[in-house]
């Protein structure tokens, strides 16, 4: 072989050795699944509502997964793909543990609402019969009837799952049924006797 005819055969085997390296990368389809079906799974978690941001990382890096199969860079895909991969699986604990911690102040919530409810309720029947005026047992019969629509209102929210919205539909409510109680706690007004 003549000088020039073997770095001609040497470039040559160099394009060849490069285009087949570069058919030997295959897009990351496999990890590019695990991804979307963690991501499905935190969504089912409740992460948009409990672990939004590291839910919201999970999709980009996804997004980049995918961006980067486009433009051939199988490597960065991977990395991208295993990335959100571990965001969403990151986003399912932490919403399960978030989620866990919204039911149990909902049903302290719950709780010490209708605890409170029953006190009032309670206080009323003992002023009806130690003779309060009619309007301030009138108005605490609304207070009360607005403060169990209320908590019905919160109980269907903790039983739809809506577990952050109890608190809030319960705060002043509770704090109406608190104002009630004390003023049906005072002394009974006596009704003037009447002259004989």
């Amino acid at each position: 072989m003549f000088p020039g005819q073997r770095r001609l055969a040497f470039a040559c085997f160099l394009v060849v050795l490069t285009l087949a390296a570069g058919c030997g990368d295959d897009p990351p389809q496999i990890e590019i699944q695990q991804a979307q079906s963690a991501i499905e799974a935190a969504r089912t978690a409740g992460a948009d509502e409990y672990a939004h941001d590291e839910l919201a990382a999970a999709e980009s890096a996804l997004v980049r997964a995918r961006t980067a199969v486009d433009e051939r860079d199988y490597r960065l895909a991977l990395n991208n793909s295993l990335d959100s991969r571990e965001r969403a699986q990151t986003a399912s604990a932490e919403a399960a543990s978030e989620k866990a911690a919204a039911r149990a102040e909902a049903e302290r919530a719950l709780g010490g609402a209708a605890a409170t409810l029953a006190d009032v309720q309670a206080r009323l029947k003992v002023a009806q019969a130690g003779g309060v005026p009619a309007a301030k047992l009138a108005a605490a019969r609304r207070g009360i009837a607005a403060g169990d629509q209320a908590l019905q209102k919160a109980r269907a929210a903790f039983n739809q799952g809506r577990f952050r919205a109890v608190p809030p539909t319960l705060t002043a409510p509770i704090a109406s049924l608190a104002v009630i109680s004390r003023d049906l706690e005072g002394p009974p007004r006596q009704a003037p006797r009447r002259p004989r």
